[in-house]
């Protein structure tokens, strides 16, 4: 019997996505020497469990209605891209261990990825809007996308001085806004129902654009093309077998 979908169950569900990105320093816990190879797989499988999960929103959205998920997918874009921008023009902070260089890399990377955590905190509370196995399906996507993601910020913190704990923290920074902005979209959408196909929508626009703007070219910095779209079809196909599943 499935069990009912409580604000608390979709906070905790938020901040376990934000917290797996923390996983990601841990390979250099063990070395500091982690290859980029290895950055850009995780990306080409981030890639595809995330074309996966925005399949299954917008197929959600056009079975209630097709217009209004159109729409959502159009503003998803839209919002996240204007964050992006706004993200690019920041200064860099002040980090001790780190020079203005790569203090301005990890602002960059962090903030990028913090912008994002809006769309992904997002997408976890309106996929719970849409029931709890859609809900346990998006929250597993992205918990697993979010591990590359910690790994790429610690790559740019650890090397150059700072502790693995530190660097981990600094990953579970940019996720945050997972559980601050899921709470919110969930009551929003269940609230007023007759909106959910545009915020299904809104969640897979923006996590379509990140995959083509960030993931992809992440992926291609090590990997052939060739190589790309195997990872990608096989995690795309992972996921859509994890669905029917549960």
């Amino acid at each position: 019997m499935a069990l009912e979908v409580t604000l608390f169950a979709v906070f905790i569900a938020a901040l376990i996505t934000a917290l797996t990105t923390g996983l990601g320093a841990l390979p250099l816990a063990l070395s500091k020497n982690v290859g980029q190879k290895w950055l850009s797989a995780g990306a080409a499988i981030a890639a595809g469990l995330m074309l996966a999960a925005s399949h299954t929103l917008i197929e959600e959205g056009m079975a209630k209605q097709e217009w209004l998920t159109l729409a959502g997918i159009a503003t998803g874009l839209i919002l996240v891209y204007l964050a992006y921008q706004g993200i690019e023009r920041q200064n860099a902070p002040d980090i001790g261990e780190l020079n203005d260089a790569d203090a301005k890399k990890m602002l960059m990377i962090v903030g990028v990825m913090t912008a994002h955590s809006f769309a992904e905190g997002i997408g976890v509370g309106v996929s719970y809007g849409g029931g709890q196995d859609l809900g346990l399906l998006i929250t597993a996507t992205i918990a697993i996308h979010n591990i590359p993601e910690g790994l790429a910020i610690a790559l740019i913190l650890v090397p150059r001085g700072m502790s693995v704990l530190r660097a981990a923290g600094w990953s579970i920074f940019s996720s945050l806004p997972q559980p601050l902005v899921a709470v919110p979209a969930y009551m929003f959408v269940n609230t007023f129902q007759s909106i959910l196909p545009f915020g299904l929508g809104l969640a897979a626009g923006a996590m379509i654009w990140m995959v083509f703007a960030e993931l992809l070219p992440d992926a291609n910095k090590e990997l052939q093309p060739a190589t790309i779209g195997v990872i990608v079809v096989f995690a795309f196909l992972s996921m859509m077998i994890f669905q029917i599943s549960i």
